[in-house]
């Protein structure tokens, strides 16, 4: 994992408080965020091994669908597991060096969920405007080089955020209200002049967010006047039907991150735990519910995934596999 320099203030632990008001309810809390983690880790997880096992599934849109698995996976498990190490056993310190990591990865992770969701509205927009050309279009490898380049973008966009704050002198209350490092929570901490950490913060939650929304409803757009130029209603509907689970995980990624940024960056008058509990849920219900979307949505991943469910739980199964 990568390391950043500690500040000139010469802090080494920051306190993770979990959620400021409710400590007696820690525990309590703990059993939904669990909960909502493991189902999501078995439900990505659980894609990610159909795809993987299933040649039939070995094209773009189920990369796709395994690179959004992988960054819900990689967000989720980069604050959960510290989450309930404070809710059950109280554990809340952590070094700067282990803050800025963690900010590091579950910010550019973020970002690449964000430009996945990109490419998958290319995919649907060549598959609906364009369908016969599709297969050659959009090959696996092409779409592992666009993905390679949504990597490489959220790491040069996320990268200056800790090396900044690495430069910051500390005030001696190293105490954060928070479940994990994030980034302005952090920055308030600060001694010094934030002005340049706060206006990153900002430009790169409009510049990211607002270019991907823009090209997704570009996106969008072209496919709706590709889709009122079918004349046939069964294809309308088909159409349609392609770009229902895309809009779904759309809607569940964006809506809570454009709604916790701004709260936070300008302080509206929510309750701290309000704001933290929605900030964890964010990084909870959508690598939980995506799986879902999916799996109900696409039919021949649906299909394979009841297979392979079937071929572990079935009696059959169990007791070939006791001999």
């Amino acid at each position: 994992m990568a390391a950043f320099n500690l500040t000139p203030s010469e802090t080494s632990t920051f306190t993770l408080t979990g959620i400021p008001g409710l400590e007696a309810f820690h525990i309590w809390i703990s059993i939904p965020f669990s909960m909502f983690y493991i189902i999501g880790l078995l439900g990505n997880f659980m894609l990610l091994f159909v795809v993987g096992k299933e040649q039939t599934l070995h094209k773009p849109m189920y990369l796709l669908i395994c690179m959004l698995a992988l960054t819900d996976i990689g967000t989720s498990t980069s604050i959960i597991p510290k989450a309930l190490f404070i809710f059950w056993f109280n554990l809340k310190g952590i070094t700067v060096s282990g803050c800025l990591t963690q900010m590091f990865f579950l910010h550019a992770v973020s970002v690449m969920h964000s430009g996945v969701l990109v490419i998958m509205a290319f995919d649907r927009y060549i598959a609906i405007y364009n369908p016969l050309s599709y297969d050659t279009i959009l090959t696996n490898t092409r779409i592992a080089k666009l993905g390679l380049v949504g990597l490489i973008r959220s790491v040069l966009f996320i990268l200056p955020a800790p090396l900044l704050l690495s430069r910051q002198p500390f005030c001696a209350n190293h105490i954060i209200p928070h479940t994990y490092c994030e980034y302005i929570a952090v920055a308030k901490m600060s001694c010094g002049d934030i002005t340049v950490n706060g206006t990153y913060n900002l430009v790169i939650v409009f510049v990211v967010i607002g270019l991907d929304l823009t090209l997704i409803a570009l996106s969008y757009g072209l496919i709706i006047r590709a889709i009122f130029r079918i004349s046939s209603k069964k294809s309308h509907q088909k159409a349609l039907n392609t770009c229902t689970a895309h809009i779904c995980v759309i809607l569940t990624s964006y809506t809570p991150s454009i709604f916790s940024n701004l709260t936070h960056q300008f302080s509206l008058a929510f309750p701290p735990h309000v704001h933290i509990i929605l900030a964890n849920l964010y990084f909870l219900v959508p690598p939980m519910v995506n799986p879902l979307i999916y799996g109900v949505k696409t039919k021949e991943l649906r299909d394979k995934v009841v297979k392979y469910i079937y071929i572990i739980f079935s009696p059959r199964a169990i007791d070939l596999n006791s001999v």
